[in-house]
C-alpha cells in the first residue's frame, strides 16, 4: 500500500508506477521495497477456539463482599464509562448468587 505524497490519498499500483486517484500524481514502483512488504495474501487462517464453556473461569477474581449474600469472592472487569480524564469504573459479579454490583472513586 503506497499513499500519495502530494494529497495523502491511497494509491492505486498501476504497472510500473503508484497512481493516485485523488489528485493524479504519479511515481514509479519500487518492487525491491515492495517485496519486504508484509501482505496478508498467502497467510494461513488461524483456528478458532470456542472458550464459551471455560470463559467464566477465566476471569480474574477477587476479595469483595458480596451485598446480597455476603460471598467475600467477585469476578471483577474495569470499564471507562465516563470522561477519559476520570478514573474507570469497576465492575464485580459474586462468585456465587451471580449478584452485580459497581464500585465508583469518587
Amino acid at each position: 500500500m503506497e499513499f500519495c505524497d502530494e494529497c495523502g490519498s491511497m494509491m492505486k499500483a498501476d504497472d510500473g508506477t503508484w497512481t493516485c486517484g485523488s489528485c493524479g500524481y504519479e511515481k514509479d514502483r519500487d518492487t525491491a521495497a515492495e517485496k519486504q512488504m508484509v501482505t496478508t495474501q498467502g497467510q494461513e487462517e488461524s483456528e478458532i477456539v470456542d472458550m464459551s464453556e471455560s470463559e467464566e473461569d477465566a476471569r480474574p477474581s477477587t476479595e469483595a463482599q458480596c451485598p446480597e449474600c455476603d460471598n467475600d469472592r467477585a469476578f471483577w472487569e474495569m470499564k471507562q464509562i465516563r470522561a477519559a480524564d476520570e478514573s474507570e469504573t469497576r465492575f464485580f459479579e459474586c462468585t456465587k448468587c451471580g449478584q452485580k454490583w459497581r464500585e465508583d472513586d469518587h
